[in-house]
């Protein structure tokens, strides 16, 4: 008894001797994801309440939304981006749902391999990929060389750029699919069929129940993607005559006049529409799903294809084609050729784009800016993110909830929206010193957008922690920090070296907020991408994202390698560990 009421005893010092030390990380946390996050936000609704806020006056309070939303084209901007979202959200559902489908509940030759196919999209910035699809499909394009026509008048519509935002987006809902019916599995469909129902009825009845959480979900998923999204918008609509709020905000700051307080009107109206699908989403995840009560689970074989085999396989095989193997072949084959007039010919083979950028001219420059602002960013957002996670779910101080709503809400806010912010909130004659026109603004835009990976990654880890390793560590009179240190650290660390692996990757080839910020003399591998396709040395733009594509695909490749070597690696060091001693070995031991 005198034991037990020792180290409770032990365990209240420790916690009170930690507190100052939380409560100092959480108001530097605060501090940061103020200047992140909940400035360029507040900016944003600030600068369309009051339109002259730039120049330092609350004047004429509301005018500007008055304004903006009796213009003519206001309406049918959100009335095209609606209808575009939908439009790419109802086609992910019948492309994806079927795939997903046959993927969870049916013995797929080559799985994986479809697998790895169908993340490809997720490698591919859709900017790229819709030049790669501009490439092939235009007018004098690969298609028409090859075949001897072109389709570049569907390309260049709104079925046409609602296709190619659905081929890019729609491996959300495969995934989701797929998975959630791997988990449940058929067995309980096979019960509905021994007990007579035809193969659709269980279908129907059952497994499509089960699913359609996970459905729902990625489809409003596909639907906040689609109208957050620049890159596809910009790139094909203007051909197209079909414009959207997130083209229209970007035309707002680089067509004169600037017109400050309706794009800020336009951001937040866009932002909201983005909010909405985001609670939306959050809610069918958090409580309306379905619940097999059935004990144990039981493994159940996945459905033999038998005479379907080759339908279903061409079927992946044309919709692998579509999603990954077109565009990447357009943009690699573009980087090797020398003319596009000159064709897929030996003779006009070369690597003179490559060579271009090798040479330590501009390419070169905007590669190694790219890679350093994302290295810097994984950094940053790591160390950021596994803090604010700790905090989170192993403490109880007071203001977590809203340090947890500060962190998520980057992931409900359209990038476009965080750059218009960052503009807004810096470029003020008031501040001593600003990140504006600096490459540090681009640094906070890039962080703001890709502080929600460590954290989920972090939380999702920390809440497979148990509490005894931390408890053998205050016993042994480890102060917090050296816990934190030399306990929870090195068991989050594989989650959270790949979380930041992504944001690296992600962030390297980020496109809206770079137009909008990069400032002069600073320039980043998707600009100067977007910049050599409108002057029309599309060769060393695409030999440029070739190279960001092949960086990319082997930082990722690394993530999930590693990731699985230091899990590996945990086990086998606790398994020796508890081999050798049967305890938790002291943090003052060797």
């Amino acid at each position: 008894m005198a034991s037990v009421i020792a180290q409770r005893g032990l365990a209240r010092r420790w916690w009170r001797s930690g507190r100052v030390g939380r409560t100092a990380a959480l108001g530097m946390l605060f501090v940061a994801l103020g200047l992140l996050v909940a400035l360029p936000t507040a900016f944003v609704a600030l600068q369309a309440i009051f339109p002259q806020l730039n120049h330092g006056s609350f004047a004429h309070p509301l005018a500007a939304i008055r304004s903006t939303l009796t213009q003519s084209d206001t309406w049918p901007l959100l009335g095209n981006t609606l209808r575009f979202g939908v439009a790419v959200a109802l086609a992910s559902i019948a492309l994806g749902v079927p795939l997903g489908a046959l993927r969870g509940l049916t013995r797929l030759p080559a799985a994986r391999l479809w697998d790895l196919l169908f993340l490809a999209p997720f490698l591919i910035p859709p900017y790229l990929a819709a030049l790669g699809w501009m490439l092939l499909l235009q007018p004098h394009g690969y298609l028409q060389q090859l075949a001897g026509f072109d389709l570049g008048g569907y390309l260049f519509s709104f079925a046409g750029i609602a296709l190619t935002m659905t081929l890019s987006v729609f491996p959300v809902v495969y995934f989701a699919v797929s998975r959630a019916l791997m988990s449940t599995g058929g067995r309980l469909a096979q019960v509905a069929r021994v007990c007579g129902a035809t193969p659709w009825r269980a279908f129907v009845r059952i497994t499509l129940p089960l699913a359609a959480p996970a459905i729902a979900a990625s489809t409003l998923l596909a639907f906040t993607m689609a109208i957050e999204e620049f890159g596809i918008p910009s790139a094909l609509g203007a051909r197209a005559g079909f414009s959207l709020l997130v083209t229209s905000i970007e035309a707002r700051f680089s067509d004169w006049p600037i017109d400050l307080s309706g794009a800020a009107v336009l951001s937040a109206l866009l932002a909201l529409t983005a909010l909405a699908a985001f609670i939306a989403q959050r809610r069918l995840l958090a409580g309306r799903d379905f619940d097999t009560q059935t004990g144990k689970p039981v493994a159940s074989d996945p459905f033999e294809l038998g005479r379907w085999r080759w339908p279903v396989l061409l079927l992946f095989g044309a919709a692998a084609f579509c999603t990954t193997i077109a565009p990447l072949g357009a943009i690699v084959a573009t980087s090797f050729v020398r003319t596009l007039s000159g064709g897929l010919s030996v003779s006009n083979l070369t690597l003179a784009h490559f060579a271009a950028i090798a040479s330590m001219g501009e390419g070169a420059g905007a590669l190694f800016t790219s890679l350093g602002l994302a290295a810097a960013t994984a950094v940053l957002t790591g160390t950021m993110g596994f803090l604010a996670a700790w905090i989170i779910i192993k403490t109880r101080t007071p203001g977590r909830a809203a340090l947890d709503g500060l962190t998520l809400l980057p992931h409900a806010m359209p990038g476009i929206v965080i750059g218009v912010g960052l503009i807004l909130a810096w470029n003020l004659p008031f501040w001593p010193i600003t990140p504006y026109n600096t490459w540090a603004i681009l640094l906070l835009s890039y962080s703001c957008l890709l502080l929600p990976y460590p954290v989920r990654y972090a939380s999702a880890a920390l809440r497979q922690i148990g509490g005894s390793l931390e408890a053998a560590a205050r016993v042994h009179g480890a102060t917090e920090a050296r816990v934190l240190w030399r306990i929870v650290l090195p068991l989050v660390a594989p989650p959270l070296a790949a979380s930041m692996m992504i944001v690296f990757a992600v962030a390297s080839r980020e496109l809206v907020t770079s137009l909008l910020l990069s400032p002069s003399g600073v320039q980043t591998a998707s600009v100067f991408i977007w910049q050599q396709f409108e002057q029309g040395s599309i060769g060393d733009g695409m030999a440029m994202g070739t190279l960001m594509l092949v960086i990319s695909g082997a930082v990722l490749a690394l993530a999930s390698f590693w990731t699985r070597r230091l899990v590996l690696l945990c086990h086998i060091n606790a398994r020796a560990i508890y081999s050798r001693t049967g305890r938790v070995p002291s943090l003052h031991e060797p």
